[in-house]
């Protein structure tokens, strides 16, 4: 009778274990226990949410009680977050209101992420910055060498946001400076271009959605950063559905979750129905198994198939153009889109067919010809991308061996390459 007492007790508590395997509490170290407490100091209450460890998502918060649909996940008071007004009265707010041409809200935003952290113990908000990721992994912050291994889409727009930064930083020099009074280094040391890099990271991947009236102090852009502690440690999956919104009534920030969650599981959000490239764009992560991914087909691949010497081939890019179909072509889960069988059809009309280009686009079948041409040139993009992908994994495998501090950046980079591969060999079979 004991013996079997004992064996029941084993087993309770291995199940008691066996339920933080996923997670481990994180909730004792100090830099959560002072936020905990700061947080508290404005208003928020304890919730049912620990911060935690998890093996797949890296920090994340737990729940220590079950959740149903439409229960409140977290309801963080308008004091503890970080907005355009914490900005203006702060000591910044001065020369924000005389600075012309006016700042934009996310400049203010930033110049007050990277004044706060050069205070150290004197900020207000430090038990908020110790919690923030040192570095990110958004394609700003990559290595060359790591960019040029990321689908060609998906490089240009790194590209593209490497610049903005770039310039955002130029025209924001001469704001920084004026600055100088409120400081005793010299404001070029503190609004160096790696801060202002940390600081749009910081925003452009935990802000959340806040409007906020136009005001004169600030530039056209919208007004709709908010930075919300705590909060934003909670991790984005593609499966679960929430209800997110400012509530005027409690005048707090409110999630609620309409999936369940087992007890000491991780809580997730959803950011939008995102695919891969779009998340590691803006956030600087992938999610493995995501419904919405899709490998894209840049034109310059869709061209490369048709016969250069084709008379009416200026004729049919231009419709393509016009009508919006050289974008967005892509294979997924289900196979190749429709808008990508649409364009090969149209790009696989013979001369004598060329004038029902409309109804191709309409969806209309115009000859079996065209259908199976369409189809074997789908099946042949299909196989030089896996070719292509799979030269690029080779290519990771080799730099991971050699590049030991880009071995973070490079397993991204490998995880999105690996899940392009997995849909790329689906598209195949279904081909």
């Amino acid at each position: 009778m004991k013996k079997s007492r004992g064996r029941t007790g084993r087993k309770r508590r291995r199940k008691h274990l066996e339920s933080f395997v996923d997670g481990v509490n994180c909730s004792n170290k100090p830099e959560y226990i002072k936020l905990k407490k700061w947080l508290k100091g404005r208003g928020f209450e304890d919730s049912n949410l620990r911060p935690a460890e998890f093996l797949d998502t890296g920090r994340g918060l737990m729940t220590t009680k079950a959740l149903q649909a439409g229960d409140l996940v977290i309801s963080l008071p308008e004091k503890c977050i970080l907005t355009t007004d914490t900005v203006l009265s702060s000591v910044l707010g001065e020369y924000i209101m005389k600075w012309k041409p006016p700042i934009s809200p996310l400049i203010a935003l930033c110049t007050f992420l990277i004044a706060e952290k050069h205070a150290g113990e004197k900020s207000l908000w430090k038990p908020y910055l110790d919690v923030l990721p040192k570095t990110y992994t958004c394609p700003v912050c990559l290595e060359h060498d790591v960019v040029s291994l990321l689908p060609e889409p998906l490089r240009k727009k790194a590209q593209e946001q490497r610049t903005t930064v770039q310039e955002l930083y130029l025209s924001s020099k001469a704001f920084f400076s004026s600055l100088q009074p409120l400081f005793t280094e010299n404001t070029e040391t503190v609004f160096k271009y790696s801060a202002l890099e940390w600081a749009w990271c910081a925003i452009n991947t935990r802000t959340i959605y806040m409007k906020r009236l136009q005001r004169e102090c600030f530039s056209l852009e919208p007004d709709v950063y908010a930075l919300a502690p705590y909060l934003d440690l909670l991790n984005h999956s593609p499966n679960v559905q929430v209800e997110a919104a400012f509530n005027e009534q409690t005048r707090s920030y409110e999630i609620r979750t309409n999936s369940q969650c087992k007890k000491y599981e991780e809580v997730f959000i959803c950011y939008g129905p995102h695919d891969n490239q779009r998340l590691l764009l803006e956030y600087g992560f992938v999610a493995m198994n995501n419904p919405h991914s899709s490998v894209y087909v840049s034109s310059d691949i869709l061209l490369k198939y048709f016969p250069p010497l084709d008379k009416q081939r200026k004729a049919k890019i231009s419709i393509l153009k016009d009508h919006d179909f050289l974008e967005n072509l892509t294979f997924g889960w289900d196979g190749p889109s429709w808008r990508l069988l649409t364009a090969l059809k149209l790009l696989s009309l013979e001369a004598d067919e060329f004038t029902s280009w409309r109804r191709i686009l309409l969806g209309d079948v115009i000859s079996a010809r065209n259908e199976q041409q369409a189809l074997t040139i789908t099946a042949k993009i299909c196989r030089f991308l896996i070719e292509e992908t799979q030269h690029v994994l080779l290519q990771i495998s080799q730099l991971k061996r050699n590049k030991e501090n880009f071995k973070k950046q490079l397993a991204l980079v490998e995880a999105l390459r690996l899940e392009d591969l997995k849909i790329l060999q689906k598209s195949a079979e279904i081909l």
